[in-house]
């Protein structure tokens, strides 16, 4: 199974270690950090198990897999998302100066950007994994948009949290954002990959006219533990 098919994993037993929990059979971020949990690419019941006593019981996690994941009768598919695994296939970052650089201290509005736009899970400690990028409106108070890097196994970085405030949409600047990462990801020779849902058809219509293309489909599934 190559990374890009079971990327958290790869991402946590590999670049990302120092935000995993877990250990030779389950891992996860850590819970301020990233909502995923992973399995290894050969799961059996010894790693539900480790799941299990990683999160709890009767607690929740969340694994994203493209191949269909046959889960032990005492644990419960509470949701089932689908997505697509999208690759750049060629070079499209595009440095821009324009973009802040945003950190720790601007969590507050990140996250409050995240509740207008709800672009999927951001955390108090999100900020940790990666280069993130953003734009205020003219009175430099709100944060109106922003994008920046997620799971990154080995060779790939993934795009993150692409969001744009109501007000500034159809405006170019989630464009400008995804390439301004990219830019920094293909510095480090690595190749930009993102995730987006599968019935979000018109945020797949940009991202294919940036040059990303289909790769797999994948599933998110948050699944609860025996309790």
């Amino acid at each position: 199974m190559e990374a890009l098919d079971n990327p958290v994993w790869h991402a946590l037993t590999g670049p990302q270690d120092e935000f995993s929990e877990g250990g030779s059979l389950a891992r996860r971020y850590q819970t301020d950090v990233a909502a995923f949990a992973a399995l290894p690419d050969e799961v059996d019941p010894d790693a539900w198990n480790a799941l299990a006593q990683l999160v709890g019981p009767g607690a929740a996690a969340v694994l994203f897999r493209p191949a269909p994941v046959a889960l032990p009768r005492d644990w419960e598919i509470v949701m089932r998302l689908n997505s697509l695994q999208m690759v750049a296939t060629e070079a499209i970052g595009e440095p821009d100066d324009t973009f802040a650089r945003l950190g720790p201290s601007d969590v507050a509005e990140m996250l409050s950007l995240v509740e207008r736009t709800r672009p999927g899970p951001f955390m108090q400690r999100t900020v940790e994994l990666g280069t993130y990028l953003g734009r205020r409106g003219e009175s430099g108070d709100r944060l109106i948009a922003m994008t920046g890097e997620r799971v990154h196994p080995p060779g790939y970085t993934e795009l993150s949290a692409v969001c744009t405030d109501p007000e500034v949409r159809k405006q170019g600047l989630a464009s400008r954002l995804v390439r301004a990462i990219a830019a920094g990801i293909e510095a480090r020779r690595e190749t930009p990959i993102l995730h987006v849902r599968a019935e979000n058809h018109s945020a797949i219509r940009v991202y294919e006219a940036l040059g990303f293309e289909t790769r797999t489909a994948f599933e998110t599934l948050i699944v609860q533990a025996p309790r």
